[in-house]
């Protein structure tokens, strides 16, 4: 029989103790675990989504945090370097959910986020009472909100297929290209880029012959001179690529070493050291898609371009990315709403948010939690020519809009059959 003095003293020391226990946990942060390639071959991608999402926390924790029940919290943003390998991320992710980490920012590798999706929905039916939610910024292969998409994953990029779409709106009005090369990553994302500039060429140009379609290994290659070479040969009068990081930079500078001046139809061609490696070159051939541009022409804009530069001053660290304040934005919003952290509830209120920030926005769709927003298509542009007020990396060129996609025509539909717990 249990001693009942021992009873008594365990509820006299819960009475003492549980509220401040309780109190404790009302004022600790809520915390973001960032899993990705920080170091490796895409770090300094990796580091980039850290300097935005770091800048979006101060931001939130600036104007008092997020408001609960018990009281407004701080975000706390805590890395984990994946090194870009699925088994790196997969480990990462179970060192967070033991930190206490409920909510997971990931996306510089569509591999890495469709491994923790698959992680995250076993791991949320085994542990209901720990469950996590999955925000992916950047990989964009389509099956991640289509065949593959959860209840547990919300996506804040326009998927590849989206992105494609707005340079076709470009691409197709380009009366003379008469050929391209199809070029990429051989992993799930790049094997899509191409797939689907494919069937969009064929849709949108009939005309356009394919010279050139071909993979590459992912973040392997140091010399992509044999590769320019036959880019040149081909004769095609543009490349459509989904290369990012050192592929990308790495691919410019040996199509501009080899003498290739066709155009570049990229969906990351605007920083992370591709405009300086192209140069002069790259003058009215290099055309990216993204969500936005420093060079859009809007005063709350070029405002939150200029806050940004403030705060990150070194010309090294300049890629900004929107849809990455808009993600946590969204998140701190959808946390208020629920009125908890849990993640099913979260989740139930991030799949209903709109949220907008220095003029630019956009509204979760709740059938596949793909996040629907405008895309803009910019040109490669030499500072202080119209159009371009802002160069990218202190390098000189920046990127002038020429064209602006709303989110209704952005918008593509979904093959999702989404199971909700």
């Amino acid at each position: 029989m249990k001693n009942p003095r021992r009873r008594v003293l365990k509820s006299l020391l819960a009475t003492l103790c549980f509220p401040a226990l309780a109190q404790a946990q009302a004022d600790s942060p809520i915390v973001l675990a960032l899993i990705e390639g920080l170091s490796g071959g895409n770090a300094n991608g990796g580091e980039a989504v850290f300097r935005n999402l770091l800048w979006a926390v101060e931001r939130v924790n600036a104007r008092g945090g997020v408001k609960l029940a018990g009281g407004s919290r701080p975000l706390a943003l805590e890395r984990y370097d994946s090194k870009g390998q699925i088994e790196e991320a997969l480990s990462a992710l179970r060192s967070a959910i033991d930190g206490g980490a409920r909510f997971i920012l990931q996306g510089n590798s569509s591999a890495v986020t469709a491994a923790l999706i698959e992680a995250i929905n076993k791991h949320n039916e085994r542990e209901p009472s720990r469950r996590v939610l999955l925000l992916n910024y950047s990989a964009v292969d389509p099956i991640l909100t289509n065949e593959k998409c959860s209840f547990w994953h919300f996506r804040f990029d326009a998927h590849a297929d989206m992105r494609m779409a707005a340079l076709m709106s470009v691409l197709k009005e380009d009366r003379a290209l008469k050929s391209v090369y199809l070029f990429g990553q051989d992993y799930s994302f790049g094997q899509a880029v191409l797939r689907e500039a494919r069937r969009q060429l064929g849709v949108q140009r009939p005309d356009v012959g394919i010279v050139g379609d071909e993979l590459h290994p992912l973040l392997r290659i140091k010399d992509f001179a044999p590769y320019a070479t036959k880019i040149k040969a081909s004769g095609a009068d543009a490349v459509i690529t989904g290369n990012f990081s050192s592929d990308l930079t790495l691919l410019v500078k040996a199509a501009r070493d080899a003498g290739y001046d066709g155009k570049f139809y990229t969906f990351y061609g605007n920083a992370l050291g591709a405009p300086a490696a192209i140069g002069d070159a790259g003058l009215g051939r290099v055309i990216a898609v993204a969500d936005w541009l420093p060079n859009m022409p809007t005063r709350e804009s070029e405002a939150f371009y200029q806050s940004f530069r403030k705060r990150f001053p070194d010309p090294a660290d300049d890629y900004v990315h929107m849809r990455m304040q808009l993600a946590v934005e969204a998140l701190a919003s959808a946390m208020a709403r629920a009125g908890s952290l849990e993640a099913a509830a979260v989740a139930s209120a991030l799949e209903k948010t709109s949220v907008s920030l220095s003029g630019q926005g956009g509204t979760m769709r709740a059938a596949d939690h793909q996040f629907q927003q405008p895309l803009v298509v910019g040109m490669m542009d030499r500072q202080g020519r119209p159009g371009v007020k802002f160069d990218v990396e202190g390098s000189g060129y920046g990127f002038r809009v020429i064209k602006v996609i709303p989110p209704a025509q952005a918008e593509m539909p979904t093959s999702c059959k989404m199971v909700k717990p």
